[in-house]
């Protein structure tokens, strides 16, 4: 028998470290020769990291959570010698090997309903391999400090319950809890099933919940940050008469609805954005900040924000210019889908020159969207109210809808900005000049 080592891997695109979100074996579990190892994330996509040998887990050496460098040690492995099993001794992947380039998962994680999918990450146990033996090592208690050992369905459970694992007695190998020994601390306890962590009745008691920021939510977090600590923003809102642009909207999902689909207010919006954008470049644009430069875009790849149930995410309709209402329609849904679903690719995720971010009905009478950096330019329609207007002379019930927009003050002027929505205004509110080119 001997111990291997699985470090992590140089998955490409000069990444020099990512995050462990996820562990997917845990000490004493029997692996298979590429098998998932563990989820680790980059700036964008979550990356499958699988294994080289086959054999039995001995020490998870990162926590989920814990930012770590290529090359780091990740996991130990007892695996058979060659001379044991008659075969040859397997190679470890090389830093371009196919295996770990395949693996990745063009997609962005989420989190179930309920617990958080990687909540109490801080009792993952992580083990580092030492001089002692090796029989000593099988036989030591696998845990990090006094943290308990018990497999992600377990701790699931016991949170469920309401039970801390820690004053749990384990008596699978290693100590490790089982549900068995959860049932018997159910038994022994004043802990009512159903009576989640989270539920706020529960916790107007002592309790309190710790949720790790990793994975996904760590990345909005940081991004929003970054956002509004690098932008000097300002928002500007202005309200439209969408009376116009609803009836024909009704009026062309009823004519085109069930052979072309139904249209809802983004694509008018969108296409409305991409006629603007002709007259105003500077807010279809990118700043680097760093180096301080301005790059404006021809073409008009538009970020959608997309709330899923992992958190937000912004696929892009690449070249949105060039579609009309029902292709742009069409797009929207299938991104959106592939966003809350986790099956948006890196190239779906980035590269976007300006955003659009709407809460559909919840969407309030207006707000401040936060650019998405290094875009200068974020528009975020806001609901439909039908209220009593004053049009020529007379009061008339019409429907009104507040535009919400945002700006890098250091790129787009306020008349600039002024003028840019006042032409979207103008266009939804002529809604017929949508379907001109």
């Amino acid at each position: 028998m001997s111990i291997q080592t699985i470090k992590m891997p140089d998955i490409g695109e000069g990444i020099a470290e990512v995050e462990l979100v996820a562990w997917h074996v845990q000490v004493g579990d029997s692996v298979a020769e590429d098998q998932i190892l563990a989820d680790v994330m980059t700036d964008k996509a979550t990356v499958e990291i699988p294994s080289h040998v086959a054999g039995t887990v001995l020490a998870l050496d990162v926590a989920v959570g814990q930012v770590v460098a290529v090359g780091t040690e990740i996991i130990h492995i007892e695996v058979a010698d060659a001379a044991d099993s008659g075969l040859p001794e397997p190679e470890a992947p090389s830093i371009n090997s196919p295996v770990i380039a395949n693996e990745v998962k063009q997609s962005m994680t989420s989190e179930p309903h309920g617990l958080p999918r990687y909540a109490r990450s801080d009792e993952v146990p992580v083990v580092g391999l030492t001089s002692v033996g090796h029989d000593r090592l099988k036989s030591a208690p696998q845990t990090a400090g006094n943290k308990p050992i018990a497999a992600p369905a377990v701790r699931h459970r016991a949170w469920k319950l309401g039970i801390e694992l820690a004053g749990v007695q384990g008596t699978g190998p290693a100590g490790r809890i089982t549900q068995a020994d959860l049932d018997v601390q159910a038994q022994h306890s004043n802990a009512s099933p159903g009576k989640a962590a989270n539920d706020p009745r529960y916790l107007q008691g002592t309790t309190e919940v710790a949720i790790p920021v990793i994975g996904l939510r760590r990345k909005i977090a940081q991004k929003m940050q970054d956002a509004k600590r690098r932008i000097p923003h300002f928002t500007y809102v202005e309200e439209i008469d969408v009376t116009e642009l609803e009836d024909l909207r009704a009026r062309l999902n009823a004519q085109y609805g069930k052979t072309r689909g139904k249209l809802t207010l983004l694509p008018f919006l969108i296409r409305a954005i991409v006629l603007a954008v002709r007259e105003h470049p500077e807010v279809n644009a990118r700043y680097d900040d760093e180096v301080a430069v301005v790059t404006r875009f021809a073409a008009v790849h538009l970020g959608l924000a997309t709330q899923t149930s992992g958190g937000l995410m912004v696929p892009v309709i690449r070249h949105a210019e060039t579609l009309d209402l029902w292709a742009c329609a069409a797009e929207i849904l299938r991104l959106a889908e592939a966003a809350r679903s986790g099956r948006a690719t890196r190239e779906e995720l980035s590269g976007s020159t300006i955003t659009v971010t709407s809460l559909g009905p919840l969407a309030g009478i207006a707000h401040t969207p936060v650019i998405n950096h290094p875009e200068v330019a974020i528009v975020g329609p806001n609901r439909i109210v039908e209220r009593p207007m004053i049009k020529g002379g007379m009061v008339v019930a019409r429907k009104m809808m507040n535009l919400s927009s945002s700006f890098d003050h250091r790129v787009v002027d306020g008349m600039n900005a002024a003028e840019f929505v006042q032409q979207v205004r103008g266009t939804l509110e002529c809604p017929g000049t949508l379907l001109l080119d």
